[in-house]
């Protein structure tokens, strides 16, 4: 075992960026991922301004697609209508159309893989495995607390469709996360802490990948 552990980490990087389906462009890409309220809508913000990346949202993508009325966001908006579930594949060729598009080589992508079926069909679609997952761990009681501060009205509903968004979250993506904390691909920060002080853990991470000045 000993023997293999000797690559340096800027080799794997790499790796990660090299064979892909974005017309052989290379990218750095890290999936965000972390419960309703975990703050890692603000702390996007933060790593697109100081470090350089582009934030993708797979929602963002499927609204704007639907927005744009074209053949593909009318079976979009179909779909989700009728309560099912958009295609991994739908969604990971929105995801890949944008980073085409896009001139930059570094992509936050944010909420996704939701789940394992999303997670293997991004790899397969994309050949892009990412160069890490950036996990904001938070409790739930905290994640609550923050949710229903953000929502004034009638907590009881608020209370009720908060908890079903934590099962889903738990359910579906933990498994996610489990799958590439075994790759040790998972950068886990406290997201219960304040804001800034999450950022300096962000930065910590982040800091390969500072802007040249």
């Amino acid at each position: 075992m000993g023997t293999v552990v000797d690559a340096p980490a800027a080799v794997t990087q790499k790796e990660e960026v090299a064979e892909n389906m974005l017309g052989n462009k290379k990218v750095t890409v890290v999936f965000v991922l972390g419960g309703p309220g975990s703050g890692k809508g603000t702390q996007c913000s933060n790593i697109v301004e100081h470090f350089g990346f582009t934030h993708l949202s797979a929602g963002d993508l499927l609204r704007a697609e639907i927005k744009s009325g074209s053949e593909n966001g009318t079976m979009i908006e179909n779909m989700i209508k009728e309560g099912k579930i958009v295609p991994s594949e739908v969604t990971i060729k929105l995801l890949q159309q944008a980073m085409i598009n896009n001139e930059n080589d570094k992509f936050l992508i944010d909420g996704f893989p939701r789940n394992e079926e999303n997670r293997a069909a991004f790899e397969n679609v994309t050949k892009i495995s990412p160069a890490f997952v950036l996990f904001f761990n938070c409790s739930e009681e905290e994640m609550e607390r923050r949710l229903l501060g953000r929502n004034e009205g009638r907590v009881d509903d608020n209370i009720e469709t908060i908890r079903k968004r934590f099962k889903v979250f738990v359910e579906s993506s933990l498994p996610v996360i489990e799958y590439y904390d075994a790759k040790e691909k998972v950068k886990k920060i406290d997201a219960a802490k304040p804001i800034p002080e999450v950022f300096e853990d962000v930065k910590a991470i982040f800091a390969p990948y500072a802007k040249a000045a």
